[in-house]
């Protein structure tokens, strides 16, 4: 950990996009709004959605993801070499209730050498801290996504006949992103991982076991992508990793707890902090946290973003009381298990009740930790 980050109370990243702001992409889209104009009103959007996680009292501050479509594509398809398609499957995403929400996510092929040609983020995050008077806090997805959906297939044998070149390329280009933001000022970075998540899935292991990649050795794989990618940031940049099991239109995709990667994870990547749901049942138990090592934070996912209720006080503490079990009070914090809105589409809750719960998760923390 760097000083107090992750914070007590702390969020994941993305937030429901205003209306406007949903508008002004669709024009944008149909060819009615120039770059500039849309660029024009994210600024504005961004600025009181600044103000508004200020005023809630959250101190790790996003840009709500609100320039982007999802929360991994926009990254991963400007660095050279990938391409996305649509439409080649259909992702099982349920909800609670028993209802399923049929979705075909985009799916990246890498056809030529990956190179990292441009900043990414970097003009993002300048406006991003132009506008805080707290921590600003930059969420990318971990390397790990450009392997996992579509594993071997996905990546040209022509360009890659060996895929440590491959891995060597894709940390490089993760290396100069980070870097490029380090020198713009960013110390808060958090790298969000579905694919560890669902190697907690004993059904995905499966399958991914029959396609011939063993899961056990594929989480060892993406902690040492996530260790090169941030082996040159500064001594005092903090960097998280946030594992989801799906967050669409308040459905998911994988269940199980995460005891299969929890004692690799946990003491081979070399990071400040995990971001853990833990929302539900889905997730498991908190005995896979005996395995934290000293001198990191976790972030407990209690609360839900994927529905308007508030969690009672006496809940998020009961259940933060079952995690001392296993990790000391002092390397926990408390979040949502995901974002508002992984995607644009956003989910079923809204931007009032997003800040309601917003503001209990600053009130526990407050209560729990006594920080204010």
């Amino acid at each position: 950990m760097h000083g107090t980050r992750p914070f007590r109370a702390d969020h994941v990243g993305s937030f429901l996009r205003p209306e406007r702001l949903v508008e002004a992409r669709g024009r944008h889209a149909a060819g009615d709004l120039s770059a500039e104009a849309l660029r024009e009103v994210e600024d504005e959007c961004i600025r009181e959605l600044v103000a508004k996680q200020e005023e809630v009292g959250l101190k790790g501050i996003t840009d709500g993801e609100f320039r982007r479509t999802f929360f991994h594509v926009d990254f991963l398809e400007r660095l050279e070499g990938v391409t996305v398609t649509y439409g080649e499957f259909t992702a099982a995403f349920r909800r609670d209730d028993g209802t399923e929400v049929g979705f075909r996510p985009p799916t990246m092929h890498v056809e030529k050498p990956i190179r990292h040609v441009a900043s990414i983020q970097g003009a993002d995050y300048d406006y991003l801290a132009s506008v805080v008077s707290r921590t600003p806090k930059v969420c990318i997805p971990a390397p790990s996504m450009l392997h996992f959906r579509g594993g071997r297939q996905a990546i040209s044998e022509e360009v890659y006949p060996d895929l440590e070149a491959f891995y060597a390329d894709l940390t490089a280009a993760y290396r100069a992103e980070i870097n490029d933001l380090a020198a713009r000022g960013c110390r808060y970075l958090q790298m969000d991982d579905t694919n560890l998540a669902y190697l907690c899935d004993p059904a995905i292991r499966e399958r991914t076991a029959a396609r011939g990649d063993d899961p056990d050795e594929l989480t060892h794989l993406y902690c040492r992508l996530v260790n090169e990618a941030i082996k040159d940031r500064p001594d005092d940049m903090t960097v998280c990793v946030h594992l989801c099991r799906g967050n669409f239109k308040s459905a998911w995709v994988a269940q199980g707890g995460y005891e299969p990667v929890a004692e690799i994870l946990f003491n081979e990547m070399g990071i400040d902090g995990f971001f853990l749901e833990y929302d539900d049942e889905r997730s498991g138990d908190f005995a896979p946290l005996r395995f934290m090592p000293k001198g990191k934070r976790v972030v407990l996912g209690l609360m839900s973003s994927k529905h308007p209720a508030v969690e009672s006080k006496d809940e998020l503490k009961q259940r933060i009381d079952e995690a001392t079990q296993y990790v000391a009070l002092d390397q926990c914090a408390l979040s949502h298990q995901c974002g508002f809105s992984s995607t644009a589409h956003g989910n079923q809750l809204s931007e009032d009740d997003q800040w309601k719960k917003l503001a209990r998760c600053v009130d526990v923390a407050g209560e729990v930790w006594g920080e204010t």
